[in-house]
């Protein structure tokens, strides 16, 4: 089997959802573009696989994919997806303005290949230890008051969902009385978390921090930037709270992190952390170092399918992180929405395993890319 080409399809997604009531601010795009990307064999096996569009990145992620990747994967056996997955990141090495972002949706598509080829789900190749996950939805981030916090929390618990996030980074004054809002909502046994987006200051973050283990929250995500590993591994030792880190740092970054245990708990996904093959690595890196990876939500669809595939396929990540019902687009049959029991469930067809919805992506189609640029 041997790679012959690549198509992109960019689809454009209405943003208003994302603000709620609230007007698109006008430093935003208003339409999001998603480029969503099939990989051709000359077997005829196609692998797909799609990116992120939120911050406007969409449509030069398209062109960057033919222009930069395609003339290395043609001709090669998409199977071999280890060997492929090790030139791409080579390769890397050299695109100093390009992420392992764009070699993770490669992989992705590589993966949904082999499963295909085989008939088997892309988990089932990777060894399956479960075929549910319970899921927490991460709030949005406009709750402007404790009121707001309230509201979303108490509307999370009674959707079914398994916890609830909240995303707050305007200081203790204001984000630690939406925090007690939200465990007020809920009760003492609904799992909270908080993630301030590497927002605030060392002396910011550990006020909150202590605040948030007086409430009893599961984790503090992202206090301060990843990369800040000395102020990261401070608030480590002094808080009491598990510290969640490492959503931005690459795959060859994680193990300074856990060697020197900057964190409690680390993240990964099939983006960031260069695939479906990478996020693997990663999270059995932090097995043997005796500590979860849990896997960050991807405000993709495709990308999402891929990250559920590989929290079925280990032990060590409690949940599976949804946003917004609006990033579950272009996919038949709702596979990323819960259960009854607030839980996910590992689609069963081979690859992926699931089913595009191909009128909405006709009708949301506004740019298509085929093979190499001229």
């Amino acid at each position: 089997m041997r790679i012959t080409g690549m198509v992109t399809r960019v689809l454009a997604l209405d943003a208003q959802p994302w603000y709620g009531d609230s007007p698109i601010p006008e430093d935003a795009p208003p339409v999001w573009h998603f480029p969503l990307t099939c990989v051709t064999t000359d077997e005829g096996v196609d692998g797909y696989t799609m990116g992120y569009g939120a911050n406007g990145e969409g449509i030069g992620s398209a062109h960057q994919l033919h222009d930069v990747y395609l003339r290395a994967i043609l001709g090669k056996d998409p199977r071999q997806h280890e060997d492929l997955w090790r030139e791409l990141m080579s390769l890397n090495r050299h695109l100093y303005p390009i992420s392992d972002g764009l070699l993770g949706m490669l992989d992705v598509a590589f993966w949904d290949i082999k499963g295909k080829a085989a008939g088997k789900p892309i988990a089932e190749l990777l060894g399956v230890c479960r075929t549910e996950v319970p899921a927490y939805r991460t709030g949005s981030h406009w709750n402007l008051t404790p009121a707001d916090t309230f509201a979303e929390a108490a509307a999370m618990k009674q959707q079914g969902y398994r916890g609830y996030k909240l995303t707050l980074y305007d200081g203790p004054a204001t984000d630690v009385p939406r925090a007690e809002a939200a465990r007020q909502a809920v009760g003492d046994d609904f799992p909270l978390m908080l993630d301030a987006v590497a927002e605030y200051s060392f002396e910011q973050a550990l006020e909150v921090g202590e605040a948030l283990a007086r409430l009893g929250y599961r984790w503090f995500e992202e206090p301060v930037p990843d990369r800040d590993i000395a102020t990261l591994e401070q608030l480590t030792r002094r808080l009491e709270i598990p510290v969640l880190a490492t959503e931005t740092v690459s795959l060859r970054e994680l193990p300074q992190f856990l060697e020197r245990k900057a964190c409690d708990m680390a993240r990964g996904d099939v983006f960031i952390k260069a695939g479906i093959t990478g996020l693997r690595k990663a999270s059995a890196m932090c097995e043997e170092a005796g500590m979860n990876c849990e896997i960050h939500a991807l405000h993709s669809s495709l990308l999402d399918i891929a990250n559920l595939h590989v929290a079925c396929s280990v032990r060590n990540c409690d949940f599976f992180e949804l946003h917004h019902e609006m990033f579950r687009f272009g996919l038949k049959g709702a596979p990323l929405d819960i259960d009854a029991d607030g839980c996910l469930h590992l689609p069963t067809g081979p690859g992926l395993g699931v089913e595009l919805d191909w009128d909405w992506i006709e009708d949301n189609t506004v740019l298509e890319l085929s093979g190499l640029r001229d």
